[in-house]
């Protein structure tokens, strides 16, 4: 499957991407209103276990801010993972009778993604200066991080889509596997305060998302809310381009059979 196929049928995904906005929203009460919530909801519950239970630092930020930049970036990354795994699954209907390119379903859900993660953060623009947390000149660098995020969470949904086909387990275990990658990640919690051993550090970081969540809210909060390891960042950054790679690959290789399985 070529890119280029994609493009001819940008319109087609660009369709598609409004109809996921649509529908999600179309007949709930509070609307769009859902996507400011349930980051809001999820940073007040962190930042009770974390912050006053577990009695973690969050440094000079308030402990409601440091775990919000870390769900922006977080969310960007479950949101595309879950949608694009389930976009095949989702329209069975559409790939059993007429031809498009079907990389065109787990690519529509990004633009989706990209107005949630838009909408929080216009969010966090707001809460942040009524806190007295202004961001720094790092703020340049976050497009950097979040098209890292994009990309290896689009490699890893191109992958587990493509599998759905053929073994429905995914969608049971995909769930279970980001709930443990949550809690695994610097999501609420910054990494330095976790005290690792040098081994322990090495281990922890073979998870991409580590140094890349760090340095998203780095760039959100400087120094007192993430640190930039640059040798992490460049593995994750090879890891994240390697994934996405491996998944554009993966998923042609396979597209031949899902409309004959699906």
């Amino acid at each position: 499957m070529h890119l280029g196929e994609v493009w001819r049928f940008r319109e087609l995904l660009l369709t598609l991407a409004g109809r996921d906005v649509k529908i999600r929203y179309k007949q709930t009460a509070l609307g769009v209103i859902w996507v400011i919530l349930q980051p809001l909801l999820a940073a007040g519950i962190f930042s009770f276990v974390f912050g006053k239970v577990a009695k973690l630092s969050s440094g000079e930020v308030p402990y409601f801010i440091f775990s919000y930049c870390g769900l922006l970036a977080w969310n960007a990354f479950s949101n595309t993972l879950s949608k694009s795994s389930a976009s095949l699954i989702g329209n069975s209907q559409l790939i059993s009778k007429i031809y498009f390119p079907r990389l065109i379903l787990p690519l529509s859900t990004i633009p989706s993604t990209l107005i949630d993660f838009a909408v929080a953060l216009a969010m966090l623009a707001v809460i942040m200066p009524s806190s007295g947390v202004h961001p720094g000149w790092g703020i340049v660098l976050m497009p950097v991080w979040l098209a890292l995020i994009l990309l290896l969470s689009t490699g890893l949904g191109l992958i587990t889509s493509a599998l759905t086909v053929s073994y429905r387990d995914v969608q049971y275990i995909l769930p279970v596997l980001l709930q443990l990658m949550l809690y695994a990640s610097p999501v609420a919690y910054e990494v330095t305060k976790l005290n690792l051993t040098p081994r322990q550090s090495t281990f922890y970081f073979l998870n991409p998302l580590s140094s890349l969540l760090e340095a998203f809210r780095w760039s959100l909060l400087g120094p007192r809310g993430g640190t930039l390891m640059w040798s992490n960042l460049w593995y994750s950054a090879a890891v994240s381009v390697s994934v996405f790679v491996v998944g554009l690959v993966g998923f042609s290789r396979m597209e031949r059979r899902f409309a004959d399985v699906i």
